[in-house]
This record gives C-alpha cells, structure tokens and sequence, in this order.
C-alpha cells in the first residue's frame, strides 16, 4: 500500500494537529485525569489513521481488454438507467452511478484507454452524492475518452463532504486503461455514461473496484 501525493498535505496537517493537541492533553490534563487524556489520544490517533486510511492506494492486480469498460472507481453501483445527456452526447445513454464512501479507496481509473476529447470542470452545489440530480447540478468534471469502438464520459461529481475534484487528463491526452484519471476527496460518486445496449457486467447495489472490477463491453 502507498499513499497518494493528494494526500501527503493533508496527513502532515493531521500530525501535526495530533501531537500539539496530545502534548497540550499530557501537559495540562494527565496529571490530574489520565483516563480523559487517553481518550484524547485514541479519538485523535482514530482522526489520523482514518486520513491515511483514506489517502490509500492498494496494491492491485489491475484489469485490461480492449473490448472492456473498466470500473473507475471504488463503490456501490447506485444507479443503472438510460437517461439524455445534455451535456455532450445530446442523445439517449446508459448511466451507471457509483457511490464513494468515505472508507473507499477514492483514487479515479480511467475505464478505457484512447484519446481525451472532453475535459470539462463545472461549479455546482454539494448536494449529497446519491441525490438524483447531483449528476447535473453538483460541482463535477466531465471527460470523454474515445478510442476505436467510440466514446465514453466519466464524470466526478463532489458529495456533501466532497470539496475538492482533481482530475488529471486534458483533451489530446493519450491514456491508458485503468491509469490514474483523478482524485476526489472526502465521500463522492462517479457517473459513467456508455452507448445504449452496451452489455453490462455489473448489477444494481454491487460492490465494486477501481480498475479490478469489469464495468462492461462494448457493443
């Protein structure tokens, strides 16, 4: 396990938070309260290891083929319907939705490797991430990966904990599947929206893995 670069500024903050508070704690309360200063400890040592927790990147065996649409993130499969994409397609797709939870490992894969012909960052609100309109309406960044069989978006949409999207692709970018796309920090979802028909692999409420688990394949 390694941890990812997004996170090495936000864990240095948490240890540093940690040791002012439990030298302040073993200082001034100890003496006179050791069982309350314990506590202290465990809650605070509980608040770091949860953010390196977080910030993980396990060690994976990752999953290739030309005819397959990887999973980009890790989750539950929250949504499987056909919608109308306003925003690029302009036509009927098939949405499939994954739930971040704050335990997921919240590194983003791209699902298929070929060229980024969309990258687009919009503002929104932090609606929670399994509301119906956070697709559309919540601060997200939309890319759209072509290669020989067509074209397919991923979208990172931020939670109510989300404040923060990275993403690292731009269009003309060649990428290979299941490299690293982006980050989204603190409990999110990712959309992925394929042509109708596409043979899905995955049901409703499964749990899945980040550039492991086969999303589906190409028509």
């Amino acid at each position: 396990m390694t941890i990812h670069r997004e996170g090495y500024k936000t864990i240095a903050i948490g240890a540093l938070v940690f040791a002012i508070i439990n030298l302040c704690s073993f200082y001034f309360i100890s003496a006179h309260a050791a069982w309350v200063s314990g506590l202290i400890f465990l809650m605070t040592l509980g608040v770091e290891l949860f953010l390196i927790s977080f910030f993980r990147i396990p060690v994976r065996k990752l999953s290739h083929g030309d005819d397959l649409i990887i999973c980009p993130a890790d989750g539950k499969v929250v949504v499987i319907e056909e919608i109308v994409d306003e925003e690029y397609f302009k036509d009927k797709r098939l949405q499939i939705s994954i739930f971040m939870s704050p335990a997921n490992v919240h590194q983003n894969r791209n699902p298929v490797g070929g060229e980024v012909v969309y990258s687009q960052y919009h503002k929104g609100k932090y609606l929670v991430a399994w509301h119906p309109k956070s697709s559309t309406e919540n601060e997200r960044h939309s890319v759209v990966i072509k290669n020989v069989h067509g074209e397919l978006l991923v979208k990172q949409i931020a939670g109510a904990l989300a404040r923060r999207i990275v993403n690292y692709l731009s269009v003309g970018h060649k990428v290979d599947q299941s490299a690293e796309m982006g980050f989204i920090k603190f409990g999110s979802r990712v959309d992925v929206l394929l042509p109708p028909g596409t043979t899905l692999n995955v049901q409703l409420n499964q749990v899945v893995q980040g550039g492991v688990t086969v999303l589906a394949k190409w028509k």
